[in-house]
């Protein structure tokens, strides 16, 4: 198989990357490193770029700007891939008000132009799109909570295994990430269902790996355990540090993706994470990162809660498990603590935590 990833150096397209290569696939990667633009060196991605190139021999990257139309249609019409996975993207809620024309132009053009390029030059080939979680907004905050010690939890017992696919996107506060990832989203779905293409969205929670290079605005857990080596404050904006969030190992990712391509269906939509055993709070994250290193957490409260932050989010998984019975989470919490521990002892190490 011919497959393009986007957003090829950033966590989910390399992981993806790396899978498929393995695998005997081609890939073309696309990306031009505008996480850099977005979060400055730390946020830089070009070891992660050179990583690729030098242990994938069927890897070959493309320096391309998702917002430019007619770069993207001549590439699919040249390529014609056998699967498209579109993972670039401008990732951060709290830095999209600030930027909200590139925001919407990356997030929603930018898949809109890969959707067309689809349509006209290789509609049966499988479209996935890395959607996001805040696609429901803060609706689920509106969920009854319970208060632990620890963290938050539903109270309703219909939610005991997470939040579904039924659950309401409408009437919510979203950020404008959130939006126009919503825009992307429903466009995707419709390309599925009116032109009849076989497309998916993964609506990710926390995604993450030991190739994340995780900043303050994006990448929670990559960015604590980093803080935590380097003995770095870590900064906790409201809920009492509370706040939960379901991680998933970008090979767990990768592997529902194949079985997405394997088996593709049309327009549908999937909660991908890392489901009710792998969530955790930021307290709780403390607590397993100062197990394994043996290092106290410096961190410093912030009373002003995020806006449209997410009290409370963890995925049910049933649906895709139903879909793909032969895919399961294979990386446990402790397991993915490890490896981005080893990945930033070893990028610090070597001088290129940047």
């Amino acid at each position: 198989m011919k497959i393009l990833v986007t957003g090829s150096s950033g966590l989910i397209g390399s992981e993806v990357t790396t899978f498929f290569s393995q695998r005997n696939h081609e890939i073309v990667g696309v990306d031009n490193n505008q996480r850099a633009v977005f979060f400055g060196p730390q946020g830089d991605t070009t070891w992660n770029l050179r990583r690729l190139q030098d242990t994938l021999p069927l890897f070959r990257h493309i320096e391309l700007d998702i917002r430019n139309r007619e770069g993207v249609l001549s590439l699919i019409e040249n390529l014609k891939p056998d699967a498209i996975i579109h993972a670039a993207a401008q990732p951060s809620h709290d830095k999209a008000a600030s930027i909200p024309f590139d925001d919407f132009d990356i997030n929603a053009v930018g898949t809109l132009n890969f959707l067309e390029a689809a349509r006209r030059y290789c509609p049966e080939s499988p479209f996935i799109y890395m959607s996001s979680n805040k696609v429901y907004g803060d609706a689920p905050n509106n969920l009854k909570l319970v208060e632990r010690e620890l963290r938050w939890d539903y109270e309703d017992e219909a939610y005991f295994d997470g939040i579904s696919e039924k659950f309401t996107i409408d009437q919510s506060k979203h950020s404008l990430f959130g939006a126009s990832k919503v825009a992307a989203d429903i466009m995707v779905q419709e390309y599925g269902r009116y032109f009849n293409m076989p497309t998916c969205c993964l609506r990710g929670g926390c995604l993450t790996g030991p190739n994340h290079s995780g900043v303050e605005l994006h990448g929670f857990l990559s960015y604590l355990i980093k803080c935590n080596l380097e003995n770095k404050e870590y900064k906790i904006f409201g809920y009492g540090g509370k706040q939960v969030r379901d991680n998933i190992h970008s090979l767990d990712v990768a592997k529902f993706i194949e079985c997405f391509c394997n088996n593709p269906r049309i327009g549908e939509v999937y909660n991908l994470g890392g489901g009710k055993d792998n969530s955790i709070s930021i307290l709780e994250a403390f607590m397993l990162i100062e197990s394994i290193t043996g290092k106290s957490q410096i961190y410093e409260y912030n009373d002003v809660n995020r806006i449209g932050d997410h009290i409370c989010y963890y995925s049910n998984l049933d649906k895709m498990k139903n879909h793909f019975p032969n895919w399961s989470i294979t990386k446990n919490l402790k397991n993915i603590f490890e490896e981005i521990v080893n990945s930033w002892q070893q990028r610090i190490e070597s001088g290129s935590t940047y």
